[in-house]
């Protein structure tokens, strides 16, 4: 079994390949590639490479499949004794992905080679 933890939008997620995955808004249009810079772990049957904090070396691909919003949430403010009530909300921009690869250090070096 292989998969990563990625940080991205200030949260981490573990992938796997062929996972769809929404995180916060990246700066990518619909049907690009994407790479996730920030890979805190890798496993791949009983190898695990652990990152401090980021591993160099690990490549974690993904497509760029859609661009979205999420659901609305609200958000009260109340104060007491004062009259004070307000509601507002709010919909996070989401960016929704299908990972398509996971590499390890290996198949890096060979691509900088082929280059």
């Amino acid at each position: 079994m292989k998969y990563a933890v990625v940080q991205t939008g200030g949260k981490q997620y573990k992938v796997e390949e062929n996972q769809f995955l929404e995180v916060e808004r990246l700066d990518s249009k619909v049907g690009s590639s994407f790479d996730f810079e920030k890979v805190l772990l890798f496993v791949e049957n009983d190898e695990v490479k652990i990152g401090t904090p980021y591993l160099s070396g690990v490549v974690v691909s993904a497509k760029v499949v859609e661009e979205k919003r999420g659901e609305k949430i609200r958000v009260a403010r109340f104060k007491a004794k004062a009259r004070v009530r307000t509601i507002k909300g709010h919909r996070q921009s989401l960016t929704k992905l299908q990972v398509t690869k996971i590499a390890s250090g290996k198949v890096k070096a060979e691509k900088e080679q082929a280059k």
